[in-house]
């Protein structure tokens, strides 16, 4: 898989970073059911999907509406929220489901 830096990466270590962020992407329910902390772990998955999307060429259509919804849960701040909150994390784990399959392509 080619990067940004004309470097070739493997699509397998792509895929298990995607994994990883999609493991830490689910935390973030159990995290804010549970009165944890969930913007920070949030916080840096938008800061670690933005450097991606950044560095992955040929991504940025499926990296792009990602970043988006995860921007948007930082919005949902409210109790009443918290429907739309499961909702948009349950978007983002199968677009990150998605992007995972693109990479094994």
């Amino acid at each position: 898989m080619e990067i940004k830096y004309n470097a070739n990466i493997d699509a397998e270590s792509v895929r298990k970073n995607l994994h990883r962020i999609l493991n830490q992407t689910y935390k973030l329910l159990p995290n804010r059911e549970e009165g944890k902390d969930w913007e920070k772990p949030l916080s840096t998955l938008i800061e670690e999907l933005a450097g991606m999307d950044e560095i992955l060429i040929n991504h940025h259509d499926m990296l792009f509406p990602l970043l988006c919804k995860m921007e948007g849960l930082l919005k949902l701040q409210e109790q009443k929220d918290f429907f739309l909150y499961r909702r948009t994390i349950f978007e983002c784990l199968e677009l990150l489901g998605d992007i995972m399959q693109q990479c094994q392509d």
